[in-house]
Order: C-alpha cells, then sequence, then structure tokens
C-alpha cells in the first residue's frame, strides 16, 4: 500500500507563493512516483487538520518562519508524524545566521565577519566600515537586504520606513566581493557546485524567483580544488548543525584573495526551494537523480526525532 503523504505549503511568511510552487511541484512528483498524496496549505490549524488526516509522513514544502525554524518540526514531532528534511534544533540554528555561524567557526567552515544591531543604530552611523551587507539575521529569501557600497557615506536610511516589517535587530556583516557558489547535500553526499550569475546588484529576491533574474552555470567555472573545497564544506557546515535530508549552502568566493582567494559560507539552507528549476533539483539531475527520485528519498528518508 502506498505511503500516505501530507505535503505543507504555503502559510503566511514572505516566502508564501515560492512555497505554495515548491508545494505543488512536489505534491505532483510524489503522485507520479506513486504515493498517495493530499496537499495542505498550512493554516493556525494545522496540528487539528494533521491530527484528522493521520498521513503517514509530512513532506515539508514551507519557507521562512515558522516552517523552517523548527516550529513545525517540534509540532510534527508533538504529534509523532515523521517529516522531511532538517529536525527542530538544526533548523532553527540554521534560521538564525548569527548562531548557525558561531557553529560554522567552531567545525572550521570561514565565514564573514559581522556584528548584530538594532536598525536604529545601524541607520545613525555605520556599525562597520564599508563595504557591508545589512540583513535580517532569522529570515529568508533575501528580502530587506541592502548593500553599503564601499565610499558611500551613509547607512540605508530605508531601514527606518515607517512601513518597515522586518525585525528591530539585524546582521551586518563583510561584504565579500566576487562570486556566488551553492552546493546542495543530500544525506551525507555532497551534490555538485553551481555559480548564480545575476545582473542585479545581487541575488535577490526578484534574482532568485523572477524569470530572468539570474542564470545558473553548473558545474561551476572554477578550479577543481575550490570546487572540491565548496563541497567538503557544504558537508562539513550540514553536519555542524545536524541537518538532516536535504540541505544547501551558499557562499562568496573572491579568487583576488591570497593564493586560492578567499571562500566563505554564508548561510545554509534547510528548506531550499523545491520547484523543478530550483537550485537542489538542478543538483540532484546533474547527479543523476529525477525529480521523482529526489522527493521520493526525501519521503522514504523521513522519520521524527531528526
Amino acid at each position: 500500500m502506498a505511503k500516505h503523504v501530507a505535503v505543507l505549503k504555503g502559510g503566511w511568511s514572505h516566502e508564501r507563493e515560492v512555497s505554495l510552487n515548491s508545494g505543488a511541484e512536489c505534491a505532483q512528483a510524489l503522485r507520479n512516483a506513486g504515493y498517495e498524496v493530499t496537499e495542505i496549505d498550512v493554516g493556525r490549524d494545522i496540528a487539528d487538520v494533521l491530527t484528522r488526516l493521520k498521513p503517514d509522513v509530512v513532506f515539508n514544502a514551507l519557507h521562512g518562519r515558522f516552517g523552517e525554524d523548527g516550529t513545525i518540526q517540534g509540532l510534527l514531532e508533538i504529534l509523532s508524524i515523521p517529516y522531511t528534511h532538517s529536525g527542530v534544533l538544526a533548523s532553527s540554528l540554521a534560521m538564525d545566521k548569527h548562531q548557525a555561524k558561531v557553529m560554522f567557526k567552531a567545525a572550521g567552515v570561514p565565514v564573514t565577519d559581522h556584528v548584530i544591531a538594532t536598525r536604529d543604530a545601524i541607520a545613525r552611523q555605520h556599525v562597520m566600515a564599508p563595504p557591508y551587507v545589512v540583513k535580517p539575521y532569522n529570515d529568508g529569501s533575501s528580502v530587506n537586504v541592502f548593500i553599503v557600497k564601499d565610499g558611500q557615506e551613509h547607512p540605508p536610511q530605508e531601514i527606518l520606513r515607517t512601513d518597515w516589517d522586518g525585525d528591530e535587530e539585524l546582521m551586518v556583516e563583510r561584504f565579500i566581493p566576487g562570486r556566488e557558489l551553492t552546493c546542495a547535500v543530500m544525506g551525507d553526499v555532497a551534490l555538485g557546485v553551481i555559480e548564480i550569475v545575476t545582473d542585479l546588484s545581487f541575488y535577490n529576491y526578484e534574482a532568485k524567483y523572477v524569470t530572468g533574474g539570474s542564470r545558473h552555470e553548473l558545474p561551476a567555472q572554477v578550479s577543481p580544488k575550490i570546487y572540491e573545497k565548496v563541497q567538503k564544506m557544504s558537508l562539513a557546515a550540514h553536519a555542524a548543525l545536524g541537518c538532516r535530508g536535504v540541505s544547501r549552502s551558499d557562499f562568496r568566493y573572491d579568487p583576488r584573495g591570497g593564493d586560492d582567494g578567499e571562500l566563505v559560507c554564508l548561510e545554509i539552507n534547510t528548506q531550499p526551494g523545491m520547484t523543478k528549476t530550483s537550485l537542489v533539483p538542478e543538483l540532484a539531475a546533474h547527479a543523476g537523480h529525477s525529480f521523482e527520485e529526489l522527493v521520493s528519498w526525501m519521503v522514504e528518508d523521513a522519520s521524527c526525532n531528526r
């Protein structure tokens, strides 16, 4: 008898639309693979919905807060429903970029210098010498991110908008020029390395989700030494937080810094996008796994106590 999989999608974070797309495509792929699938647009009554439905497995296609910060994972642990992706602690650590960096550094994974400050303090004066990046330290999809260029006289004043919908505290981190690289881990295997190329100022929400916003070079055209280093660092970051299932680590590579350049890990994503054209499915396909095989593997890998 086929497993009954509940695909959680939607929710109420900044990334609701992305999650709806990911969930719909994963649900269809699972149906194609022979699973019984119920799609759920997640609301505040999700515990009651799952209690009534009694699925064998939850495929978590939620993005952003609640979906990837350990909250829904904790609920699924309480309900004793096996689920995909990382567990409570790993999800929480990955969502908090400051804590993730602490863990990465302890594991020997290079990270950028950063400080956490209030938006008022950040807007009043430079809290670090430009160039630097201002961004949320516990949100996803490059929302409310600002780059302060070298020589820029004033910090970004946009963070003082009256309609600001972000947090009061933000991360300010040293800007690393150069190339955007990303690598996925599937179980305990590092997949290939993609270089993300965009004509926009950086890999922001538009670059990620608007058609033509970016292009992917797979395999990334970097030296074999750097390619392998990205893979090793992705595995180390995945292990440092105790991630499970699939994760994706993002890097900046400045080939001008030192003998091999400067390579730093920006963050790890425990709930990466899962449409057919997203980075992780593209990396899985490059490794010989179809989209149906990828999502099926994730369902079979599901468990509690992750």
